[in-house]
This record gives C-alpha cells, sequence and structure tokens, in this order.
C-alpha cells in the first residue's frame, strides 16, 4: 500500500510498500509522572508496523509525542527532527547513542520513492510535518499552533486533490486547566470549554487548504486519582463529529488506513483501553513529603533565571506537604504572583530535569493566580517553551531566540503577528463558539 494509517494519540504511519516513516511515536502506557494514558489500545499490526519503520519523526519534547519509555521500541529506525532552536532534543537523543538527522526548513525530503517529508518548526519548539504519500498530502499538524505556517501550506496545498489535515481539536484536557482564583475558585467553565467539535475541526482544515480532517493527537484520558477530575473534559469519538457541516471538508474517523493510490478509507477500530484510578504513590508522589533545604535552593535558582519572570510577576510560592517556599521577584508587585499546590517528587522531577511544562499539563498540582490573568502569554512559554527547550533565559538569549525565528521565515512571523492581535481585538466584541 501506498498511504498512511492513523493510531494511538499522534501516530502516523505512512507506507511505501512497506512502513517508511512514524510520527510520535508514543507506544507505552504512561506521560507525564503517570497522570496520562492511552485511551485506546495500539492493534498489534500497527505495533509491528511502528517497530519496522525506518524512519520516526518526532514533532516536540512533550512526552506524549516523545516518549522516553518509547524510544527502545524503536532504536533500529532513523530519527528525524525539525530544526528547534537550542537543539535540546537533538543532543540528547545523540547522547543516548541514537542516529539523528535535523530536517531543513521548508524544503522536500524524499524518504522513500512515494514518501517525502517537508518540516516547518516555529518559536513555540513545536513544529508541523507535511508528508507526500503518492499523490496525497498528509499534514501533521499534531498540536503546534500556526505560527504563520498556514500561509505557506495552502500554497502547497493547492497542488493536490487529495489533502488529510490531523490536528488537535479538544476541549483543553491538553493544556493547564487545574488553576483557580485568589480565592480558590477553579477558573474552568466545562460548559463553555465543551462546544461543537465538528466545526472546529473543519475550520482548522479550512486554512490550511485541506480537503480532510482527522482528529489527531488527544487520544489520552487521565489515571491518577489526583487527576482524574480532568476526564470531564475527555472527548468521546462520537463528539468530534457533532456539528460537522455537510459541505465539508469531510471529518474522517480518528483512527483510519487511506490508500493514497485509490483514495479508499478504511476505519480501523482499535479497542478502548480499560480504565484504571492509580494512586500518585505509584509514581513517587508522595504529597505529605516536604521540601528540603537543597530543594528551596534549587527551585530558587531555577526561577530566578528567566529573566522575563522578574518584569512580569512579584512572586513565586510553592506549598508542599507542609512547607511553603516563596521566590521574590519583584519586592514591588507583592500582590501579583502564583501559588502552587504539589508533590515533592515531580516537581523536583520537573526543576531537575527542567520539564516544568510536563507538571503543568499533568494536571494534578493546583495552581493559584494573584492578580494574573492567566499562565499565557508570560510565564509558561517564557519557563517551559523558550527557557528549558530553547534555553533561552536571559534578556539577550531571549533576544536573540527571537530574532533567530524571525529571521527563519519573516513572512510566518508577521502573519502569525497580525493573526494574534487582530484576533485578541475581535475577541473583544464577540462570544465564544458564536456564528462570527
Amino acid at each position: 500500500m501506498i498511504g498512511f494509517e492513523t493510531i494511538g494519540s499522534a501516530i502516523c504511519i505512512a507506507y511505501d510498500g512497506q512502513p517508511v516513516l512514524t510520527t510520535d511515536a508514543w507506544t507505552t502506557p504512561s506521560a507525564y509522572f503517570g497522570s496520562w494514558t492511552q485511551d485506546f489500545e495500539i492493534p498489534p499490526a500497527q505495533r509491528e508496523a511502528i517497530g519496522r519503520a525506518r524512519y520516526h519523526w518526532f514533532s516536540h519534547g512533550h512526552p506524549d509525542h516523545l516518549n522516553a519509555d518509547s524510544l527502545p521500541f524503536i532504536s533500529g529506525g532513523h530519527i528525524l527532527l525539525s530544526d528547534h532552536r537550542g537543539s535540546r532534543i537533538r543532543n540528547s537523543l545523540i547522547r543516548a547513542g541514537f542516529n539523528v538527522t535535523v530536517l531543513p526548513d521548508r524544503r522536500w525530503i524524499e524518504l522513500a520513492p512515494h514518501v517525502s517529508v517537508y518540516s516547518l518548526p516555529n518559536e513555540n519548539q513545536d513544529s508541523i510535518l507535511l508528508i507526500k504519500v503518492g499523490d496525497a498530502l498528509v499534514i501533521n499538524k499534531n498540536d503546534s499552533p500556526d505560527y504563520g505556517a498556514s500561509f505557506h501550506i495552502r500554497r502547497i496545498a493547492r497542488h493536490f486533490a487529495r489533502v488529510y489535515m490531523l490536528a488537535l481539536e479538544c476541549w483543553g484536557a491538553v493544556d493547564m486547566i487545574n488553576v483557580f482564583d485568589a480565592g480558590g475558585t477553579r477558573r474552568l467553565d466545562i460548559e463553555r470549554k465543551k462546544q461543537p467539535l465538528g466545526p472546529q475541526l473543519q475550520a482548522g482544515a479550512r486554512s490550511f487548504g485541506a480537503t480532510h480532517a482527522i482528529p489527531f493527537s488527544s487520544f489520552h484520558r487521565f489515571q491518577r486519582s489526583d487527576s482524574v477530575w480532568a476526564n470531564v473534559l475527555v472527548p468521546a469519538l462520537d463528539d468530534y463529529h457533532e456539528g460537522v457541516h455537510p459541505d465539508g471538508p469531510e471529518v474522517l474517523p480518528a483512527f483510519v488506513r487511506v490508500d493514497c493510490e485509490s483514495g479508499t478509507i478504511t476505519p480501523l477500530r482499535p479497542p478502548q483501553s480499560r480504565p484504571a484510578v492509580v494512586a500518585p504513590e505509584a509514581f513517587g508522589d508522595i504529597w505529605s513529603d516536604d521540601l528540603t533545604h537543597d530543594d528551596r535552593q534549587a527551585l530558587t535558582r531555577y526561577f530566578l533565571e528567566c529573566a522575563h519572570l522578574r518584569r512580569t510577576f512579584g512572586f513565586l510560592t510553592f506549598m508542599v506537604g507542609r512547607s511553603e517556599h516563596t521566590i521574590v521577584l519583584d519586592r514591588g508587585r507583592r500582590d501579583v504572583g502564583i501559588r502552587f499546590e504539589v508533590p515533592r517528587h515531580s516537581l523536583m522531577l520537573a526543576i531537575r530535569h527542567r520539564i516544568f511544562d510536563d507538571l503543568l499539563i499533568a494536571n494534578f498540582m493546583k495552581v493559584q493566580l494573584h492578580n494574573v490573568d492567566a499562565l499565557y502569554p508570560d510565564f509558561t512559554p517564557y519557563v517551559a517553551k523558550y527557557g528549558d527547550n530553547g534555553r533561552a533565559r536571559s534578556n539577550a538569549e531571549l533576544f536573540r531566540y527571537f530574532g533567530h525565528y524571525i529571521v527563519r521565515d519573516p513572512i510566518g512571523f508577521a502573519v502569525q503577528r497580525l493573526q494574534m492581535a487582530t484576533e485578541q481585538v475581535f475577541r473583544t466584541f464577540t462570544s465564544h463558539g458564536g456564528p462570527l
């Protein structure tokens, strides 16, 4: 077959007679300190194809995409990466003994006679991969922001009769949602979040020039007893087709086999994993554990390195067990800051390995905002995206970091900034989910 299959959470398998390429091959049962598990099993045929594929591409470093426990399963293949500033993933994988190639930006690279790839990284340390399979185009957007990529991709998509968009659309369960205001009220309107997903998938596909949309990159559920509350925002498969407009683009099942020669689409129907609730202690987290003196010093060093935080927040407080540790960022903003309630083990793993975003997305840590609107845009990107992954923490490093992405794609950068600015203005006079 010359075609592709979608399976797992964000796995696409491209075939040219044999399996050639996989994307984001998370094949093991858990991620995010045990908080996430696979919602659907990977059938034996697709699992075997993943293991035999010659190339494996990873979009970014989150463990539901690049999962350390899954790497031994694909150790015989060649790893492909997009060109991320800081080269954190590349350097780590090379040190671990993997054969790694960094793809050039916006250039077609042939992997097999009927399979080629085209990489579009962005400043969020995410990336989009175009896969040419026979005469069809696959847009693997996974959970990446646009960052101007749609401007380029629409021009490419015009040359293909069939364009398949693999993209995340969900109700927020892939981001930090365990957020409270200063009074302790959860800042989460569940009903407002649960808008019909079909129209969102179709709108995303249209903006990239796709003829078909495939739900993607969101097939997990929460399994820890301190995070299972978030399963209320995990959609069922039928939810992705609610509200679909008959004029298209066509929304396909989440797990499919697409024959790119004939256009035949075959649902795969993998079995759903058996639900289970696991205690946090199974993953080393004991909520009563206190911080040590060395822990406090490590926390302070980690956050004080991030220059942007000192310009934006007055304090960060960590409530761990019975101990509380406050990092003063700006004494002139004593009432502006964030309070985190979190178990010691996962917190210190996140600090030691510089993966604080994993802790946020796990959703067992409680976050309380004091005179702060949200974690975006001033906390999460600067700590996790630019700092942990891009190695840009000081003002000078941040200046070079953003300049690097402007130079690489000035048109995309300008388009993305224009979209962001006009969207924020538009949102001030229209409601979410309304016809406008």
